[in-house]
C-alpha cells in the first residue's frame, strides 16, 4: 500500500503556524514511508472563503518548500462528486431530506438549553422505518446523515490510541446544506476516500469530529484511513495560540525575516522529538520522523527558542538563497542597494550578529543611505574635544589611502592611534559612531570598507563639524 498523506487547509485566513506544523508533519511522514502529499483546498466556506487567502497559503507552502505530489484540488470543483454520494445516502436509506426552517432548529435549541439539555438535532424529519423516506415536502432542505442510535465508533488514533465515542451522543449531522454545498464533514469523507487518502494527520481539535466522519464512511460501506491527532500549540500562558501572542501566520514570521528552515526545524520539536537532538537537516527530519511517537501533551510556543534557531541557520546556511531574501528585506524598507557594497558582503559581515535577516536589514541602512543624527549619548561619550584631534588627523591618513581595502583600513587606524598615544578601542568607537550613527557594527575596518571611501570622509567630516569648541 502506498501511503498519502494531505494538507488540507481552509482558505480564510492566512497559513497559521498550526496549520504549517500539521503540512509538516503529514509531509514528511509521506517522504518518510516514500509516500505521496496531495495539497487540497477546502474551500466550501464561500462566505470566508477569500482567492488572496489561497494564494497566500500556495505562497507559504511553496517558500517553506512543502512540495506536493498532486494537488491543489479544490472543494468547490467537485459538487457533483458530493451530490452523488449524498443521493447513493439517501437511495440506502443512510441519509435524508431535513425540511426543518432555521426558526423551528433556533426554538429547538433555546429550549433545550433552558432545559439544561444538550443542544442536538431531535430527529424530526427522519423516516420512521429504516430504509423508507417520508414523502417529499416543499421548500429548502439539508441532507442529513442518519447517525445510528445505538453502539460504539472506536478511533484507533497513532496519537491518543483507542478512543471510544457512543453514537447516542452523536446527533443526525447535516451533509448538504440548502444552497447544495456540502459541510466539511462530508467533503473531508468523500475527498478522503477518493484521493486515496491512507493516513490523516490533523489537530486534535478534530479527535470529537472523528467518530461523525467514520459513521460518513461505514455508511459509503468504506474503510476509514488511520488517524494521527496531533497536541494543540499553546502561548506561554498556557492558552491556545492566538493572535494575542504575537504572529502567528508564516507569511508573518517570514516578514519578520525568519528562515524557511529555522521554523521547520521549530515547528517539527513542538510534539516530536528525536532524542536531543535540537537541529535537523531536511533529510534527518525525514529519516527520523515517527507518528508513533508524537507528543500527547500540548507544546508551548517559545519565540525566543525561534530566534536561536533562526540565528543559527544566518550563521551556517548557504548564503545565496539568504541574500535573496536580504534583497527583499531592504527593498520593503524602501533602501535602494544599487549604489554601495554588495548584498552579499554586507550579509558576510552581519550574519554574526543578527537574529532575523529584517533586524540585519534595519541594523545595515547606513551601508547605503545616510543617517538622520548621531545617537546623542554614544555622541556625548565618545565624540568629544580631547578625541577630535586625533580623529581629524585619522580623517586626513583615510583621504590619502590608495586602495580601500579593510586590511589597509585597520592598518592606517593603528598607526595613527599608536601616533597620537591613544588605544586602538579609544579610536575606533569614535569612528564606527562618527560613520555609522551609533555603537554597534561589525569590525571597524570592514564597516569603513563597505560603507566606501566617499561616504566615510563625508561623515567624519560632518561629525567632526558636530564637536563643539
Amino acid at each position: 500500500m502506498t501511503v498519502r498523506t494531505r494538507f488540507a487547509p481552509s482558505p480564510t485566513g492566512f497559513l497559521h503556524l498550526g496549520g504549517a506544523r500539521t503540512a509538516l508533519y503529514s509531509w514528511l511522514y509521506a517522504k518518510k514511508m516514500g509516500g505521496e502529499f496531495i495539497l487540497r483546498i477546502e474551500d466550501t466556506d464561500r462566505e470566508r472563503s477569500t482567492q488572496e487567502a489561497i494564494d497566500a497559503i500556495l505562497d507559504a507552502m511553496t517558500w517553506l518548500g512543502l512540495d506536493w505530489d498532486e494537488g491543489p484540488f479544490y472543494q468547490m470543483h467537485r459538487l457533483e462528486r458530493y451530490h452523488e454520494v449524498a443521493e447513493e445516502l439517501l437511495t440506502s436509506g443512510d441519509a435524508y431530506r431535513c425540511y426543518c426552517s432555521k426558526e423551528r432548529l433556533e426554538k429547538l435549541k433555546t429550549d433545550q438549553i433552558q432545559n439544561k439539555e444538550k443542544p442536538r438535532y431531535d430527529n424530526h424529519c427522519r423516516p420512521n422505518v429504516y430504509g423508507t423516506q417520508r414523502p417529499p415536502q416543499s421548500g429548502p432542505f439539508v441532507i442529513r446523515l442518519r447517525t445510528p442510535d445505538t453502539g460504539t465508533v472506536v478511533v484507533n488514533d497513532s496519537v491518543h490510541g483507542k478512543v471510544s465515542f457512543q453514537n447516542k451522543e452523536l446527533d443526525d449531522l447535516i451533509l448538504v446544506r440548502t444552497d447544495g454545498v456540502p459541510t466539511y464533514h462530508f467533503g473531508v469523507v468523500i475527498d478522503d476516500f477518493d484521493m486515496r487518502i491512507t493516513h490523516v494527520i490533523r489537530g486534535d481539535d478534530h479527535l470529537a469530529n472523528t467518530p461523525r466522519q467514520i459513521n460518513i464512511l461505514k455508511a459509503m460501506k468504506v474503510e476509514p484511513p488511520l488517524y494521527t491527532h496531533v497536541s494543540m500549540i499553546l502561548g506561554s500562558d498556557g492558552k491556545r495560540l492566538s493572535k494575542r501572542h504575537g504572529a502567528i501566520s508564516v507569511q508573518h514570521y517570514r516578514e519578520d525575516g525568519i528562515l524557511p528552515d529555522a521554523l521547520l526545524n521549530y515547528l517539527v520539536r513542538l510534539g516530536w522529538s528525536h532524542g536531543d537532538q535540537e537541529i535537523f537537516s531536511r533529510a534527518e527530519m525525514i529519516q527520523h520522523f515517527d507518528i508513533h511517537n508524537l507528543n500527547k501533551a500540548a507544546s508551548i510556543f517559545d519565540p525566543e527558542k525561534l530566534h536561536w534557531l533562526n540565528q543559527h541557520a544566518i550563521k551556517t546556511e548557504e548564503p545565496e538563497a539568504l541574500c535573496r531574501e536580504l534583497q527583499q528585506h531592504f527593498e520593503h524598507l524602501g533602501v535602494s542597494t544599487a549604489e554601495g557594497p554588495s548584498v552579499t558582503d554586507v550579509f558576510m559581515a552581519q550574519r554574526e550578529r543578527a537574529k532575523t535577516l529584517k533586524e540585519m536589514a534595519q541594523k545595515s541602512l547606513y551601508f547605503y543611505q545616510n543617517f538622520e543624527a548621531i545617537d546623542p549619548d554614544a555622541k556625548h561619550k565618545h565624540l568629544t574635544l580631547d578625541i577630535k584631534p586625533v580623529l581629524t588627523a585619522l580623517r586626513e591618513a583615510l583621504a590619502e589611502l590608495p586602495n580601500w581595502q579593510a586590511p589597509m583600513i585597520h592598518n592606517t587606524i593603528t598607526e595613527v592611534a599608536e601616533k597620537h598615544g591613544v588605544k586602538l578601542g579609544k579610536l575606533a568607537q569614535p569612528l564606527r559612531i562618527a560613520v555609522t550613527g551609533n555603537t554597534m557594527s561589525p569590525p571597524i575596518d570592514i564597516t569603513c570598507a563597505l560603507i566606501g571611501q566617499k561616504r566615510v570622509l563625508e561623515r567624519l567630516q560632518q561629525a567632526l563639524l558636530s564637536i563643539e569648541g
